[in-house]
């Protein structure tokens, strides 16, 4: 089968591989769509994303597809079944497992990062990480679902309540789904600092009251300007040392700063703590996505939240190394695979 490969750094080749081992408890999934994410891109540049990753492994954990093949032992899923996954598979019998933090799993199966994963024609994935599609998602939309459940898990740690003010730093898709989100959780108003056009007109078709452009704009002055003169919790999207210093500078009294975007491993920041303690902030962060995904699922299929608008295209596989490989790809929007291009 046709699939993408990752050897290393930089090193990413797409070419035949075996197909996969179905066991008994396995489903065979034959992908239709497959979401490029940041953590794809961090493990591209030899970065550790969420997981290790020991080459050769065929990257791609938010997937969707038609089940091809079900194991002898499996009872809930039969071929045909439009399905997406959960690629973090926890053991059940850890320490963490047991005590209700299951996204720390000591034994944790991550597909597409410590097994291979769906950047090919086909995945063997384990029953339990396998989730239906509703009948009004798309196979595209059932790829933004691993993600959705990412954002959800963020969104709970956020504690906006209705008529709260938060500021969302970051257009990307994660930006622009924290947006929708916060205005679903009730924010009265909701401010997107993004420095590309295009990104903050889709903002704005998304819900944002008001998009500010942080390098040519005064970002305070816009703020207190659009009424949010008291931000409860500030997203940062971006995962640079700057927008989280920003971030912080930003964030009203007693208000929550959700560390959301990915940094590199070593990157720091600097951080006043006499602002911390005079304000009172409440900094946090957001790791992978435990018990969200059904959740994720069932918004997607409402129509309630718009995974679609940040999209900009589906390619083949021979376009992935492109993707990671060129920022300026990237800057247009979410990139999704689809092996059968």
């Amino acid at each position: 089968m046709k699939s993408a490969v990752f050897y290393g750094k930089h090193d990413l080749r797409v070419e035949e591989h075996e197909m996969p081992k179905v066991g008994p408890k396995d489903v065979l999934i034959k992908v239709k769509a497959c979401g490029v994410c940041g953590t794809d891109v961090h493990i591209y540049e030899g970065d550790k994303g969420a997981a290790d990753v020991t080459p050769p492994t065929i990257l791609g954990h938010e997937f969707s597809g038609v089940i091809a093949e079900v194991g002898s032992e499996v009872t809930n899923y039969k071929v045909g079944d439009r399905v997406c996954i959960d690629p973090n598979c926890y053991c059940g019998a850890c320490e963490p497992c047991r005590n209700g933090v299951a996204h720390y799993c000591e034994h944790m199966i991550g597909y597409g990062t410590t097994v291979n994963g769906g950047f090919a024609e086909y995945c063997a994935v384990n029953e339990r990480q396998v989730y239906c599609l509703g009948d009004n998602t798309t196979f595209e939309q059932g790829a933004m679902t691993e993600p959705v459940a990412c954002c959800l898990h963020g969104m709970d740690m956020c504690e906006i309540h209705p008529g709260h003010q938060v500021v969302v730093i970051g257009g990307g898709m994660i930006g622009l789904l924290m947006l929708q989100l916060a205005k679903l959780a009730g924010a009265a108003k909701v401010a997107l600092l993004e420095p590309v056009e295009g990104k903050r007109e889709v903002g704005m078709k998304l819900g944002a009251d008001v998009c500010i452009d942080p390098i040519h704009e005064d970002v305070k002055a816009r703020l207190k300007e659009a009424g949010l003169t008291w931000v409860n919790t500030v997203i940062e999207c971006v995962g640079r040392p700057s927008t989280i210093e920003q971030a912080i500078d930003i964030a009203g009294n007693k208000a929550i700063v959700m560390m959301f975007g990915l940094t590199k491993p070593d990157e720091e920041i600097a951080v006043k703590p006499f602002q911390i303690f005079q304000k009172e902030l409440s900094l946090k962060a957001s790791f992978i996505n435990p018990y969200t995904q059904k959740r994720a699922l069932d918004l997607i299929d409402s129509g309630r939240l718009n995974v679609s608008s940040m999209v900009y295209d589906v390619c083949g596989l021979d376009m992935l190394g492109d993707v990671l490989s060129k920022p300026e790809l990237r800057a247009n929007g979410k990139y999704i695979i689809s092996p059968e291009k």
